[in-house]
Parts: structure tokens; sequence; C-alpha cells
């Protein structure tokens, strides 16, 4: 590991009494309340679905056998579709919830909760199936096929048919065999199942009869969900991607399958983007229209200018190298709270591998740091991958302020994000942040190996909320 810039001097100082200091603590207590009472709202959701059940009379409704599991089939079902309508609210890329969180964290939330919302409807339709069976004195194919023949029900089974789609092809074993465009497409069709179900819920059973509670509640959760939807993932970034009419100005190869895109536009401070953040990109030719990609900003945009970077990783991103100078581009975001608003130590750690190095770049150009805070390590298995290296150390806020470089393959067989030649000198994550504990860690590199950075950090003591990482995978 070689040393680009040593650092100045760092005054002995009381870290309570540093206001700015003080401040991050104070922002991150708020924060950590604030995603706290996000998820307080979304299982208070649950528990208001079924109150409202049993405000109306449901108990009273269970007599027997056959009554108690039509019951049960009714609450399964009312927790499942609101678990489903959660989903989509936090899905929908919402400002609030991502200033808080972060959309890579409301996305795991939301992949969490498939699986059970799954379960719950398939439990509902069982149970419900079987419990009108035993109530008809029928089989429970014969009511399988009874209930198929009305068309809520018909419309409901065909939801259920499109969710199981989509939460088979959301389980990482199976999603890794999609293109990222037939994956989307399928998980497009959540939508669809959820508003299939919708006649079948009002409609059935009387269980949210016209004039109660419960139905003005989940008439006013579907308008949530879904306007969420409407207005963040499609009015939003069509009403900003025409207000600020960004377009390619020229694109630089920055290394092999590399490559910076210059972007202009309008009034592009307006977006208020952070350094560290990504936005989702959409380019308008024939060869990329029908596929957006996340991608972080390089550089952070001044008025009239943006930079992006991109790694060939695959099809998609390798056609955005090939974009033409005037291309159209629609903007969705600024996104992410992997930026110095999150810090709350008085230090900063910095780790970056690969194309990793894009928002660590604009992050630290939109840090004010004093001379001796900041300590970087640039991860990279050769030479060719030291992209944008040599501007991490003419950033000004670098000044006075450590750069350091780590080259080589990781030793085989063993589970490490260093090199096999730093770990024969005995570097440790320790070593290379001596005040560790004091600092906040941001790691940005291919997810595999940034797990391992933050084992480490984990595992030398560091607490999770000093530790920033943000993941763009599907």
């Amino acid at each position: 590991m070689t040393t680009r810039t040593a650092p100045a001097p760092l005054a002995d100082r009381r870290r309570d009494r540093d206001p700015v200091d003080r401040a991050r603590r104070i922002r991150g207590r708020r924060r950590m309340r604030a995603a706290d009472l996000m998820i307080a709202l979304c299982w208070s959701s649950v528990a208001m679905a079924v109150s409202l059940w049993l405000a109306y009379g449901g108990l009273a409704q269970i007599t027997d056998t056959a009554s108690a599991l039509t019951a049960a089939g009714i609450v399964t079902g009312l927790v499942g579709t609101d678990l489903i309508l959660v989903m989509l609210v936090l899905a929908a890329r919402i400002p609030a919830i991502d200033r808080v969180v972060g959309q890579d964290t409301a996305m795991a939330f939301h992949r969490r909760l498939g699986k059970p919302a799954l379960y719950l409807i398939l439990a509902h339709g069982v149970l419900l199936t079987i419990g009108y069976a035993m109530t008809d004195g029928s089989t429970v194919v014969a009511e399988t096929v009874s209930l198929f023949q009305g068309p809520d029900m018909a419309l409901a089974y065909l939801g259920l048919g499109l969710l199981v789609a989509v939460v088979v092809t959301s389980v990482v074993a199976v999603r890794r065999r999609f293109s990222y465009e037939a994956w989307h497409l399928v998980h497009l069709l959540s939508y669809v199942a959820v508003l299939a179900a919708v006649p079948h819920q009002l409609s059935a059973g009387g269980v949210l009869a016209d004039g109660t509670a419960q139905r003005i509640y989940w008439i006013a959760l579907y308008v949530l969900a879904f306007g969420s939807i409407g207005v963040f993932r499609f009015l939003v970034p069509a009403i900003r991607s025409a207000r600020h009419d960004i377009r390619v100005a020229g694109v630089e190869r920055v290394a092999p399958g590399v490559v910076s895109l210059y972007l202009t536009g309008r009034d592009l401070d307006r977006l208020q983007t952070r350094g560290g953040q990504y936005a989702i990109w959409r380019f308008w030719t024939g060869s990329t229209w029908w596929h957006a990609h996340p991608i972080s900003f390089s550089a952070v945009p001044t008025a009239t200018s943006a930079r992006i970077t991109v790694r060939d990783l695959g099809s998609g991103s390798a056609a955005i190298g090939r974009v033409r100078p005037g291309t159209r581009v629609s903007i969705e975001g600024p996104y992410g709270v992997f930026t110095d608003a999150h810090r709350v130590a008085p230090k900063l750690a910095v780790i970056a591998a690969g194309i990793g190095i894009t928002p660590i770049r604009s992050l630290l150009e939109h840090s004010d740091l004093r001379p001796g805070e900041a300590t970087v390590i640039l991860r990279g298995t050769d030479p060719a991958q030291s992209y944008l290296w040599n501007e991490i150390g003419a950033l000004r806020s670098m000044r006075g302020n450590a750069v350091y470089t780590m080259l080589g393959s990781r030793p085989p067989g063993l589970a490490t994000w260093m090199s096999a030649e730093a770990l024969s000198r005995g570097v440790t994550i320790t070593s290379a942040f001596p005040d560790l504990l004091h600092s906040d860690l941001y790691v940005c590199g291919p997810q595999s190996w940034a797990d391992l950075v933050v084992r480490d950090a984990r595992a030398a003591g560091l607490p999770d909320e000093q530790i920033h990482l943000e993941r763009f995978d599907w």
C-alpha cells in the first residue's frame, strides 16, 4: 500500500465541544428516530387492518369450524394485501423515505416482505376455499370451480398467479438467470396483480361494506400506494427531465470498458444533488431507451453540467458508452444517503474499489474536510482499474488528508478485501485507519468485496451507524 498524499497533523480537540460533530450526532439520532417511526408505521398499518375487521364484528362471525377457517382466511388476506401495498409504497422512491434510510434499505425491506405477503395470500385462498366448502357441504375441488366462475374471483386468481411469478423471479438464485429487462418486466406485474384483486376485495362477502371505516381505510391505502408510484416514479421524473433538458455533451474513454459521460442541461444545480448520490438514467436512443440505469454522479453537478462514469458490466451499460452527443437523457432522482449529510463521527474513512470510485469521488468533492480529517484507500487489482484516482488527490477537500492506493490480487482461498502484498506486511483495517472507531466508514465497490470490508470493520468494533454502504444491485 503506497502513500500518495501525506496527512497534516490534526489538532487535539474535545469532540464533544466541536459544534460540527455535535450537529452530526444530533442529525444521526433524528434519522434513527425517523427510521424507527417509518417501520412502526408499516406494522401499524397491519394492526389497523386487523383492528378494523375486529371492530366491525369479525369475531362474532365465528360460530363453528367452518366459520373459524373462513375468518382466518379473511384475516390472512387482509394482512397479506396490506403488506403488498406497503411494499409498493417502499418501491415508490418517495423522497422522505430516501432521505431517512436510503432507497437500497427501503428496497431490502420491500424484498423481505415479499415471501410473507405471498404466503399470507396463499393461506387466504386455501382457508377461504376450505371454509366455504365446509359451509356448503361440498368438496374443495367443487368449491374452487364454483368460486372461479365469478368474475371478481377470476380476477383474484389472476392476481395470485401474477404475484407468485413476481415473488419467484425475485428470489436471488432465480433472478440471476434473468436479464434486468426481463426481470423488471415481470416485476411490473405486481401492480397488475394488486389491481386485479381490488374488485374481489371490495365486494366479496361484504367484508368492506359501503360506508364502513374499513372500506375508507383500504381505499385510502390503495390511493397512497398507487398514487405514490404514479407521482414519484412517473410524474416527477417526467417533469424534472423536461425542465432540465439533459443531453449528452461528450463521451470520454477513461479506461478499457469505462467511459465518462459529460452532460449538459438547464439549472442542474436545482437538482440539489449531494456528492455520493446516484440517479436512474435513461438514454433515448434506439438501443438504450428501454433500459434505465442506476449510475452515480462522478462529479457534483453545476448549473449547466454534470458527469457520470460507467463501466461496461453488460450489454445495457456497454450501449451507454456508444451514445452520441446530443442524445436526450431522462433522470429519476437524485437518490441515496451515501453522502456527508449522514456522517455522525468526527473523522472520515473511505475505501473504494473499481467503479465504486464514482460516488466516492463526488462525495469527497462535496465534503468540507479539515486537514487530517479523512483517510482514503483506493483499491484495484491492477493499474488498469485506477479509474479517476488522479482526481482524488487533486480535490480541494483532500488538501492535508491522506490518500493511499492498494494494488494487487487477493490471496487465493482467503476471504479478504486486501491484496496479498498488504496482508504479507501485516496491514489490517485498524492499521490502515488508526482512528477507525472515531470515523464514519464509507465503502463502495463490488458487493462481495464490500461485505468483507464491513465484516472487518464490525469485528474491529465499529458500530453500524458509522458504516455507510449503498447497494445498486437489482
